[in-house]
């Protein structure tokens, strides 16, 4: 991440005066293949290293121009006093002199009053007093964008934490920097535009291959756009070949005759949507995940938001990963926000051994992970969020389905409350910000369904975990939340200590998507969970005794819908992922099964018969679709005849009446 502002493009003018490429050697005593990187090199200013890609922390010294003092430091957050004008979400660096030199700490401009100015410093503040120095850099929090995002760890501000690992060790230094795409990997560059074609920004002038799709190289986002179909005159552009990601591409003139050179990397202010398309679609086509509780029950649709809020130890990571790695999209971003760095770890150690199901490669290799742990400063918190979702709009631009995984927004929105405790603001609920609903708000509405220029559609999901106090769903975080999202997957500590997996609560949870089944059959369905709660919650008081059997009944079907559908074994590799076609298929004969009049005529019989029933159906869940026992066991499932045998049998073979409540514990 750098501080790039929106109408200060990465890529910079070009260096001779008519505005082509310059390929001309400028190091001769360097191999011939790397001279002609060299002198494309001299565009971009953070290219002219070619050794270790990182920043030192210092920009060029006319960024330092605008220098402020620092009046208050209260934990990471500073208050300074200025005399050129500065603006709000404004890069600046906290000068901290050490024995060793100084280091200069990135901070962002959050408030601006009169002649002071109030700033996060997202390292950690040790060291600095009153009177020490700060350099205003006049630009924007922004991210790197450009092939090399996937297969890659960084943190809030966008370093790439095995870069640091692999220089620093395992403790992070405080002021070191590091460039977040590798300068010395070359990519097979493939130009789609041609000389003389009108561009506008967003428009793709090439092609390299990364993951299992080909990243398209655009028109910086942050050249101005005009009114006109295409603003921007393409006059040279690089034949195809492999080219590093900070060598110029293509020359571009704009209408006033302004030549600007681009390559394939381009920056973004992280706070600021990126919006190079023509307009927003409604989220109609589901986002599979193959997981039967959300798919059938409380869907998500691709291009819309939903939250997964439950106590601690309910599953929330869980259901992230397995969401992550079966979901029908094709590019997963991940944000670890302030979560323990136990997971955090967990995470980076257990993503690249998963198997992806659509490439039986690592699903590391489409997936970006922007983590933060619980020990790092606050404000990196609230930039990782942003980070991730950024990186996401910039797939999006690409025709990409993009599912962003924010774990979890209330350690955000904790560090949101800490910041504004330090600013003296009143506080709202429970201490949080009184503008913590619009700032979710604007967070979740980053989502959404896309049609480009070139009339393709790419989406951004966004799924966020939340993790009220206590399990309370009526804490601020969570209730901010519900206004936004469209479908709500509340986790119930209660069915996670039933080992009810996936605990997503049915009768709570809710979605405004369309399903994958039916909608009569889902209505049959969610009556007999209803009905069923109410029965079970009658059975506590009265007891099984003074419950009617037909009462009873209703409470088994319902059991047995929650045990041998809801409920879904992670590890099975058959069971563990259901696509659309199957649970269409397994749902319309578990409907069908929850219609049927039974007839029983005790108890005993009537739970016996269900026990085997949902065993059977369990084992139906184990077995592939293409196999001929899958359609024998559907048929021996709605074959009357044979669940009378099956009742005759359960008759046969009574079992202990405490069984039954182990038949669900997948």
């Amino acid at each position: 991440m750098n501080g790039n502002g929106p109408n200060e493009p990465h890529a910079g003018k070009p260096s001779d005066e008519t505005g082509e490429m310059n390929d001309q050697s400028t190091a001769p005593e360097e191999p011939a293949a790397q001279s002609a990187d060299a002198a494309d090199n001299e565009v971009l200013p953070e290219a002219e290293q070619g050794g270790p890609s990182r920043w030192e922390g210092v920009p060029s010294d006319d960024l330092y121009a605008n220098e402020a003092r620092v009046v208050g430091v209260n934990g990471n957050l500073l208050t300074v006093e200025f005399e050129l004008p500065v603006i709000q979400n404004e890069v600046a660096y906290a000068i901290l002199r050490t024995p060793e030199g100084e280091l200069d700490l990135k901070a962002e401009v959050i408030r601006v009053r009169g002649r002071y100015a109030d700033l996060q410093v997202f390292e950690d503040t040790g060291g600095l007093a009153v009177g020490d120095r700060v350099r205003f850099t006049g630009e924007l929090l922004s991210v790197e964008l450009g092939p090399g995002l996937l297969a890659r760890i960084f943190d809030g501000l966008q370093n790439p934490l095995e870069d640091m690992a692999a220089e620093l060790g395992f403790f992070l230094g405080r002021g070191r920097y590091f460039k977040p795409l590798d300068r010395q990997k070359l990519w097979d560059f493939t130009p789609v535009a041609k000389p003389g074609d009108m561009l506008r920004p967003g428009d793709t002038i090439g092609t390299v291959p990364e993951s299992v799709f080909d990243h398209r190289i655009m028109v910086p986002f942050s050249f101005e756009a005009g009114e006109d179909d295409g603003n921007y005159r393409l006059v040279e552009i690089k034949p195809a070949g492999s080219y590093t990601v900070n060598q110029n591409m293509a020359v571009l003139e704009d209408e006033h005759g302004e030549r600007r050179t681009i390559s394939m990397i381009q920056t973004w202010p992280v706070k600021i949507p990126l919006r190079g398309y023509t307009e927003r679609l409604k989220p109609a086509e589901p986002m599979v995940t193959k997981v039967r509780i959300i798919d059938t029950f409380f869907p998500v649709a691709l291009g819309g938001t939903y939250c997964v809020p439950g106590p601690f130890g309910a599953g929330k990571t869980v259901i992230q990963q397995i969401t992550s790695r079966h979901a029908r999209v094709d590019v997963v971003v991940l944000a670890a926000c302030g979560e323990r760095a136990g997971e955090v770890v967990e995470t980076i150690r257990t993503f690249p051994e998963l198997e992806d199901p659509r490439t039986g490669r690592s699903l590391m290799e489409r997936t970006c992970i922007i983590c933060n742990t619980s020990s790092m400063p606050v404000a990196a918190r609230e930039a990782s969020v942003y980070t991730a979702v950024t990186i996401a709009e910039y797939y999006r631009q690409m025709g990409l389905n993009v599912l962003l995984l924010a774990d979890s927004t209330s350690r955000w929105a904790q560090a949101l409350r800490e910041m504004s405790g330090r600013l003296e603001e009143i506080p709202g609920e429970e201490a949080f910000p009184a503008y913590l609903e619009s700032v979710i708000a604007s967070f979740y509405e980053r989502g959404g369904v896309v049609r480009l220029r070139d009339g393709s559609r790419g989406s951004v999901t966004i799924g966020g975990t939340v993790s009220p106090a206590g399990g309370n769903f009526e804490e601020p975080v969570t209730q901010s939340t519900l206004k936004v999202v469209g479908a709500f997957h509340g986790l119930s500590r209660e069915r996670s200590d039933a080992r009810r997996y996936p605990a997503i609560e049915p009768l709570e949870s809710w979605s405004k998507y369309t399903s994958v089944v039916d909608d009569k059959q889902l209505r049959t369905a969610r009556q007999v969970l209803a009905k069923g709660r109410e029965v079970g919650q009658m059975m506590k008081v009265l007891g099984e005794e003074g419950t009617p059997i037909e009462d009873f009944i209703i409470y088994l079907k319902s059991e047995f819908l929650d045990s041998a559908y809801l409920q879904q074994d992670a590890y099975d590799k058959v069971d563990g992922a259901s696509d659309e076609e199957r649970q269409r298929r397994m749902f319309a004969c578990m409907t069908e099964l929850l219609e049927r009049d039974y007839g029983f005529d005790s108890k005993d019989r009537a739970r016996r018969f269900f026990q085997r029933l949902t065993q059977s159906y369990r084992d139906w869940n184990r077995v592939p679709m293409d196999r001929p026992e899958f359609t024998s066991l559907e048929e021996k499932l709605l074959n009357r005849e044979e669940l009378r045998e099956e009742k005759l049998s359960g008759e046969r073979e009574p079992r202990p009446a405490q069984q039954v409540e182990e038949v669900g514990d997948v």
